[in-house]
């Protein structure tokens, strides 16, 4: 699958509809890991900004504060049971990488790596931290933005991109009517 360079501008199409997706971030020492996130938004096109919310005891977390930078990679309804695992296991025990059969690839700006399955990525810097709640907001600078020629032209295309989108629980859909509930 070829991918290509977007307009930042055009960055928060690749956000919509809202979905779930597959956050990225490395140690100081380089150690990998990857977090399931449905609280995802953009926040600004100008200059482009996003935020994703994030538990403080999750241990991509700790690195997101660490080294401050993640990696937004958009999966497909078909990578579910991968994102689940990636959602409900953690990192400070596992390779969730090895155990999701994920492939790691090299980011083109930043050192997080990008996840060769999915179909966008949204390489960021973290700019700002808000406490809020029992989660904290990590606003990104997107810094590059590219998608998979072959599911996106300025916008998704529908007929091939089946977005995966988090109903709740262990439930999700995508733009066509179907569901998995995942039990892991």
């Amino acid at each position: 699958m070829s991918k290509k360079d977007i307009s930042l501008n055009l960055f928060v199409y690749l956000l919509h509809p809202r979905n779930t997706v597959l956050v990225t971030t490395v140690s100081r020492d380089g150690k990998p890991n990857v977090l399931a996130v449905a609280w995802i938004t953009p926040i600004s096109v100008n200059p482009p900004y996003l935020g994703i919310s994030v538990k403080p005891g999750r241990y991509s977390h700790k690195l997101l504060l660490e080294t401050g930078e993640f990696v937004i990679n958009v999966p497909t309804f078909d990578l579910a049971e991968k994102v689940m695992i990636c959602g409900r296991k953690s990192g400070r025990q596992v390779d969730k990488f090895k155990e999701a059969g994920l492939t790691i690839e090299e980011a083109k700006v930043v050192k997080a790596p990008i996840i060769k399955e999915c179909v966008a990525h949204l390489e960021c810097k973290v700019v700002n931290r808000f406490e809020v709640g029992d989660h904290d907001f990590f606003v990104g600078q997107v810094l590059a933005a590219y998608v998979s020629e072959e599911h996106f032209k300025d916008l998704y295309d529908v007929r091939k991109h089946k977005t995966l989108l988090h109903i709740g629980k262990n439930k999700f859909t995508t733009t066509e009517d179907a569901y998995k509930e995942i039990k892991i």
